[in-house]
Parts: structure tokens; C-alpha cells; sequence
């Protein structure tokens, strides 16, 4: 019984580490793959030889994308923040061939840990970039 009650609390924060990364993993793929979605959204014309899609659509796929998808812990659902290029200066596509780069940044809000270990942010920012060229 003692042996137990000494190795019941490390063995408890082993198991909600384990759940809690592998959360954050999968919330990672979800955002990289909503900067996949925005960015194929991007560089396609919204109507054969017309115009080219705001970036206003690229954050909505993105959004949509990620509200459908994703897991948190938050009372209010985080919503991610999508734009153009890493520091917001990029550009839609104008040309084909032109590049475009998506740009979107989550922040993923922690169950338990925080509580458990010092220094550990109550959440943690999760990034994702994709690059494609435009057709």
C-alpha cells in the first residue's frame, strides 16, 4: 500500500503528460493542415480566368477548418490567426506562379499540467506555414 501511494502520483502525471502532448500533437497536425487548406484555397481562381480569392476566404477555411477539427480545453473555443506570410507583409496571388505563403498561429490551452509543473504556460502556441505557388 505505501509502495503504491508513492509511485500513484508520478505514475498519474507520466499518464496526463502522455495525454495532454499527445493532444498538443494532434492539434499541431490540425493546424498545419488548415495552413494546407488556406493555402489551396489561395491559389486557385474563384472563377476560371477572373478573379483571385481574398484573403478574408483563406481565413475562413482555415477557421472552419479548425473549428471542425480541433481540441482544447479552453471555456471559450481559441480561433486561429491566419495570414499572409510570417510576419502579415505577404501578398495574394495576382500571377500564376506568383508564391503564396499561409501563415497560421493557435494557441493550444493546457488541461492539467500547469497545475502540476511549475514554469509550464497555461498555454502554448502552436505555428504552421505553407508555401505554395499560385496557378
Amino acid at each position: 500500500m505505501v509502495e503504491f501511494a508513492l509511485l500513484l502520483l508520478p505514475l498519474t502525471l507520466i499518464i496526463i503528460g502522455i495525454f495532454e502532448f499527445g493532444i498538443i500533437m494532434y492539434d499541431k497536425a490540425v493546424v498545419t493542415n488548415a495552413s494546407r487548406e488556406g493555402a489551396r484555397a489561395g491559389i486557385v481562381y474563384l472563377q476560371p480566368g477572373m478573379t483571385r480569392v481574398p484573403l478574408t476566404t483563406i481565413q475562413t477555411v482555415v477557421n472552419t477548418y479548425c473549428t471542425n477539427h480541433l481540441v482544447t480545453f479552453a471555456t471559450t473555443k481559441p480561433t486561429p490567426t491566419t495570414q499572409l506570410g510570417a510576419n502579415g507583409t505577404g501578398s495574394a496571388c495576382v500571377n500564376s506562379g506568383d508564391p503564396l505563403d499561409v501563415y497560421v498561429t493557435y494557441n493550444y490551452t493546457f488541461l492539467l499540467l500547469p497545475n502540476f509543473i511549475n514554469g509550464l504556460g497555461a498555454s502554448q502556441t502552436l505555428t504552421a506555414e505553407t508555401f505554395m505557388r499560385c496557378e
